[in-house]
């Protein structure tokens, strides 16, 4: 059974930085595709970033310059460097990958969530 597993998430003062990270466990063939997403409560998911497995990357504007993410493909793991930590950046955060398993079956993997909550 393929699962992602997150951590990292807490409180943390506005201006504070936190590192989140989430690793692909299982029989995986491959991962394209991870990133990160959050729900702010009464709102919608949304993507915060993504990576490839090359290292291109793709951030929301609101994030741009603030965090990093980046992957480790020996470890199935990626990484979310939040800096310059915001209220509004207050939300669960999901790992997501895009992966093929050893029986060459795709699969879209979502993690349970980590909740970040940046206190003013």
């Amino acid at each position: 059974q393929v699962q992602l597993v997150e951590s990292g998430g807490g409180l943390v003062e506005a201006g504070g930085s936190l590192r989140l990270s989430c690793a692909a466990s299982g029989s995986i063939f491959s991962i394209t595709v991870m990133g990160w997403y959050r729900q702010a409560p009464g709102k919608q998911r949304e993507l915060v970033a993504k990576i490839t497995g090359g290292g291109s990357t793709n951030y929301a504007d609101s994030v741009k310059g603030r965090f990093a993410i980046s992957r480790d493909n020996a470890k199935n793991t990626v990484y979310l460097q939040m800096n310059g930590l915001k209220p509004e950046d207050t939300a669960v955060y999901y790992c997501n990958a895009n992966l093929y398993d050893r029986l060459d079956f795709y699969m879209n993997l979502w993690g349970k969530g980590t909740l970040v909550t940046v206190s003013s």
